[in-house]
């Protein structure tokens, strides 16, 4: 499946788009409809209509942004109109909910009319607490962003235009300080002279910089008072200092800056050459630069570089900036957007940057020590500080400008609520690609006559997560590749143990054969049976891993999971020191990853089974550097029933756990809803190890509850899981629950990369 297909099949299924509206009270009973509507929704009417700030207070409102569109200029896509723009509409909305907790309405308005546009938008102010303009052409973004902020009482901003500006900005000042130039000195050319360059050029401006010092180019040449055909704010920043012909080559000559905002492969080497030392190049088109950063290092290596790509230092993405400044806007009840706001902004993202990187990023990037410098001028979309800097530098400045209508009082407060609102930790599933990413692995795709593994492994490939070797009848996946146009490179091997294709592939099976026979003889596994058992594409991958020639495996998907943890339990089995193997499940909930274990392994457990399986858990917890807050649960709290064969097997384990490991944030035995509210707990129970914790790691008594749990959750409460991840093997093994989905399996095959990096 190429990715125009698979863009297609990810926004049709299910529930069509990317986004839904649910309730966010009780809507159970008959009581609750009462209340959410007739006849108790007069009360808050009627408050409403008393004081109509109580809007604010009774409504989604205060947390309720409108992106805004007509379709005339969305992403590389030019004019494609507003039931074409809907889905980047959508996407938008998405994005200000994963990042700041900010719903949504996307709205696409058939219109071109400047004047009929601004109406549409101003009859809605009611409904919302913010618009985000989105995708509308030049000059008439600027006219329509103008009168909106003058005649509505809400923050409005066309991100397309200060999106970019903001986040530039940032990596701007710090790219400045990293070469110690003055900004008010620096000879700065813009190539691009649309909505997003005249913003960015503005904000440079408010940073520092000198309009004589910059050189703006559009298609047709320098921005130049000569000309005659300028429209728009291009007349804002014509630069006369030299002749009108002057090409982009010849202006470079000396030049400290170069901001690209127009299209792919303009800038070549010798042109980035003739710039002063340690030039600061910003290529920021997409998704091809102006120049590559290959190019531009290779011709300037004292450049300081960035683009608008993921996958080279210095990304410029407007998501840094976005979710943030409308979340503090909100917050505040801000009655605009003002320059002031986005200075701060600007000035938040740069002294980020500067500070100590959370381990969770470096660990995402594949550093041990991501720091201020060259490669890091700003800082990184996974960064789970970016709500609680940003935001409140924005409600401040808006509170210091007069713009705000509710001013914060308590900024630790405040800080505190920010980081509730999406979980410190929620970033974990783009930090388990990204790190994967940073050392590619073999991994052996034990179930590739599947249509969901392949296309899985089409994904893995396309994103660099590792590189699959897929087992099984060469003809079968071949005709499945061909049938739902699956796009596997022909390079990436298929082996088929049934069937070896070649002589280097048969010595490696009877190498396979005699190492399973040799280790498993004194099992009662002869020769014969070692053959067989080696046609079996578990035990073939299994030993693939175990001989070095993959590096971990995924499997499970098409048979019983005894019959898939068997082979790698016999081959590889478990680490010195590892009494029982087991398995945690991943679950995504809003305040982060939450660990669940023993989900799928051991059925009759110890209290020193379950201390041990604590250990292993934990030491998973700790692999993605989040700290370890566990709750060992059951049916009783802290020895509420005293004698229930459950509570007092969780009773003895923490009293065991407690003994090895006195400085843990663990607790028990305690019921689930105790374990996870910890305003609960200290009133109830001051004196549990977890303090006021909030529990990001369960431990069950046995299998069946457990298991039951992630189920329950994933399934009826809609939450992602991951999982099961293994635990305790000597190398990583992971096996899939039947009809895992192909967004599972990837990220299944990311776990399997992180654990095999870590075995290096």
């Amino acid at each position: 499946m190429d990715i125009k297909q698979e863009a297609l099949h990810y926004h049709a299924k299910g529930r069509p788009g990317k986004i839904e509206v649910i309730p966010t009270k009780e809507t159970a009973n008959q009581r609750d409809l009462s209340l959410a509507y007739s006849p108790g929704v007069a009360e808050p009417c009627l408050a409403i209509d008393e004081n109509v700030n109580d809007v604010y207070k009774y409504t989604a409102k205060g947390n309720l942004v409108a992106v805004i569109s007509n379709g005339t200029a969305v992403l590389g896509l030019g004019d494609i109109g507003p039931e074409a723009s809907k889905p980047v509409m959508e996407g938008k909305g998405l994005l200000f909910k994963i990042y700041a907790d900010i719903d949504c309405f996307d709205l696409e308005l058939d219109t071109k009319d400047v004047d009929e546009f601004i109406r549409t938008v101003k009859l809605l102010e009611p409904t919302f607490g913010g618009v985000n303009l989105e995708d509308i052409s030049a000059p008439a973004c600027f006219e329509i962003e103008e009168r909106l902020k003058e005649e509505l009482n809400i923050p409005v901003m066309h991100d397309d235009q200060h999106g970019t500006a903001i986040i530039s900005g940032a990596a701007l000042l710090n790219a400045l300080e990293l070469v110690e130039k003055d900004i008010a000195e620096a000879k700065i050319i813009v190539n691009g002279a649309g909505a997003s360059a005249i913003s960015c050029t503005r904000i440079y401006c408010s940073l520092g910089a000198r309009k004589e010092n910059i050189y703006m180019y559009d298609s047709k040449g320098l921005i130049h008072p000569d000309r005659d055909n300028l429209d728009g704010k291009k007349p804002e920043f014509v630069n006369g200092t030299v002749p009108a012909d002057t090409s982009l080559a010849d202006i470079l000559d000396g030049a400290d800056v170069f901001i690209g905002l127009s299209r792919g492969n303009i800038l070549s080497q010798d042109m980035v050459k003739r710039m002063a030392a340690d030039p600061v190049i910003f290529a920021m088109a997409n998704p091809t630069p102006e120049i590559s950063y290959e190019d531009a290092t290779a011709a300037r290596p004292d450049c300081i570089m960035a683009t608008g790509r993921s996958d080279y230092p210095n990304q410029v993405n407007n998501v840094l900036g976005f979710p943030f400044i409308f979340r503090g806007a909100l917050d505040v009840r801000a009655s605009e957007i003002n320059e002031e706001m986005k200075l701060a902004a600007v000035r938040a993202l740069a002294d980020l940057a500067k500070k100590p990187v959370p381990e969770i990023v470096n660990l995402a990037y594949s550093k041990t020590n991501l720091t201020f410098g060259r490669e890091y001028i700003i800082p990184k979309p996974v960064d789970p500080r970016l709500i609680t800097t940003v935001a409140p530098a924005v409600a401040k400045a808006a509170m210091d400008s007069g713009v705000a209508k509710y001013p914060i009082t308590d900024w630790e407060a405040y800080k505190l609520e920010l980081g509730k609102r999406l979980g410190n930790d929620n970033t974990l599933s783009k930090v388990i690609e990204t790190k994967a990413r940073q050392d590619i692995k073999r991994v052996v795709f034990a179930d590739a006559e599947n249509v969901s593994v392949l296309k899985a492994a089409q994904v893995v490939i396309e994103e660099k997560i590792a590189r699959p070797i897929l087992l099984g009848n060469r003809e079968v996946i071949r005709a499945i590749v061909q049938e739902h146009s699956i796009d596997i490179p022909e390079s990436t091997p298929i082996i088929d143990p049934k069937g070896p294709a070649n002589e280097h592939e048969a010595e490696r099976l009877k190498t396979y054969v005699s190492t399973l026979h040799s280790r498993r003889q004194r099992k009662g596994v002869t020769l014969l049976e070692a053959e067989q058992l080696m046609e079996d594409k578990n035990y073939y991958g299994a030993m693939m891993v175990e001989l070095g020639d993959a590096d971990a495996m995924i499997s499970g998907l098409s048979r019983k999971y005894p019959n898939t943890l068997r082979p790698a339990l016999q081959i590889i089995g478990p680490r010195e020191g590892v009494k029982k193997v087991a398995s945690t499940h991943i679950l995504q909930t809003r305040m982060g990853p939450l660990f669940l274990a023993d989900t799928t392994v051991n059925h009759f457990l110890s209290p020193e089974d379950i201390a041990d399986i604590t250990e292993l858990v934990a030491e998973q917890v700790e692999t993605f550097n989040i700290k370890p807050k566990i709750g060992l649960v059951t049916y009783s709290n802290f020895g509420s029933v005293s004698n229930g064969e459950s509570a007092i097997l969780m009773r003895k384990a923490t009293a065991i756990v407690h003994e090895r490991h006195p400085d843990w944030i663990a607790d028990g035995e305690m019921q689930v809803h105790m374990a996870l509210d910890p305003v609960l707990r200290q009133k109830y129970y001051p004196f549990s190890k977890l303090g006021d914790h909030q529990v990001n790691t369960l431990i069950f008594p046995s299998l069946s509850s457990a298991n039951i749990a992630y189920n329950l959750l994933g399934t009826a409460a809609g939450m992602d899981v991951i999982g099961p991840v293994m635990l305790g093997l000597k190398k990583p093994v992971h096996i899939l629950q039947i009809g895992a989905s192909v967004r599972q399996i990837v990220d299944m095959v990311g776990i399997a990369a992180i654990h095999a990096q870590m075995i290096d």
